[in-house]
């Protein structure tokens, strides 16, 4: 394979500009733990899980939190213990594998975090690999290999803590989660009055969910997208818990959707029910699909199956 091959932008959803979402993000994360491109065209790898960092790079400090100076010096000599995720983060444990991470009073940290963002791409890939113009942190491993983060739009964010909560603390709960019970989200929902697309965006309300998931599972259980959530019904509140996991879980069975160059590989944008499917039929009523902007985001809807104002009988 030609150096660099795989790394060539691609521009393959649509002009407005996206973030990956839980599906996206879980799936990035199960490559990484089984050394699996998270694109086409690059080589699989070993595992990041189990290795030590010697070395980090870093050419963007803005990225950086709480400092690029922190995480070159503290970082080198922790080991990636496991790969998770906490909403859109993704969060790699660490433990002290070595004296080097113990030459400052302070104890060593717990967790690396990465946000991707709109243009965050991460690749496990030999250390002697050209590194592309785009990539702003790299970290050497003990094997030989680089775990590098390439950020084209340098929205994206790295994180050195002890504490998750100084990142994660604000999100709401994770919705795969057997936690994420109706009444949880009956709960939820009890406190707020505002549109349930707005609403399903906010991640201090659900954690992963953005744009593309949001649409879909609104879709999925009937309801419109500017539908207060004071408004909804218990019954109208189980269909939008199950909607919700449907498409996520959807999302994920097809590794994601393809987002611009930042993920290129997944396929459910192949079966997308509603975003992005203006002016085409609604595959439960064939009415057309209609979109709006709900807080300057596309949005899009079925007007028959997901009216607005909905009526309840005695």
């Amino acid at each position: 394979m030609r150096r660099g091959a795989g790394l060539q932008p691609r521009f393959l959803l649509q002009s407005a500009p996206l973030m990956p979402e839980l599906p996206e993000v879980e799936t990035i994360i199960r490559k990484l733990r089984q050394g699996q491109p998270v694109e086409p065209g690059l080589p699989p790898y070993p595992s990041p899980i189990g290795q030590t960092v010697t070395k980090v790079w870093i050419d963007w400090p803005r990225s950086a939190r709480p400092s690029a100076d922190t995480i070159i010096q503290t970082l080198p000599g922790n080991r990636f213990e496991s790969v998770g995720r906490r909403g859109k983060y993704i969060v790699f444990s660490l433990s002290a594998a070595s004296p080097a991470s113990s030459r400052s009073r302070k104890p060593p940290p717990k967790y690396l975090l990465i946000h991707l963002k709109m243009s965050g791409r991460i690749h496990v890939l030999e250390a002697d690999f050209p590194r592309e113009k785009h990539v702003h942190f790299a970290f050497t491993l003990e094997n030989g290999y680089e775990l590098r983060f390439d950020d084209a739009r340098k929205f994206g964010r790295v994180y050195l803590l002890n504490d998750l909560d100084e990142v994660t603390g604000h999100l709401g709960p994770e919705p795969l989660e057997d936690t994420f019970t109706l009444k949880v989200l009956r709960g939820l929902m009890a406190k707020k009055s505002g549109g349930l697309k707005a609403l399903l965006l906010d991640q201090s309300f659900i954690a992963g969910i953005g744009n593309i998931y949001a649409d879909e599972s609104l879709w999925r259980a009937k309801i419109h997208p500017l539908r207060r959530a004071n408004t909804l019904q218990d019954a109208e509140i189980a269909a939008l818990r199950r909607a919700i996991r449907a498409a996520l879980k959807d999302g994920l069975t097809h590794g994601g959707a393809a987002i611009d160059w930042v993920y290129p590989e997944g396929k459910y944008q192949d079966h997308f029910r509603v975003y992005g499917q203006t002016d085409k039929p609604c595959r439960r009523c064939k009415t057309h699909i209609e979109r709006i902007l709900v807080g300057q985001r596309s949005t899009h809807f079925c007007p028959s199956c997901q009216p607005e104002i909905v009526s309840y009988s005695e």
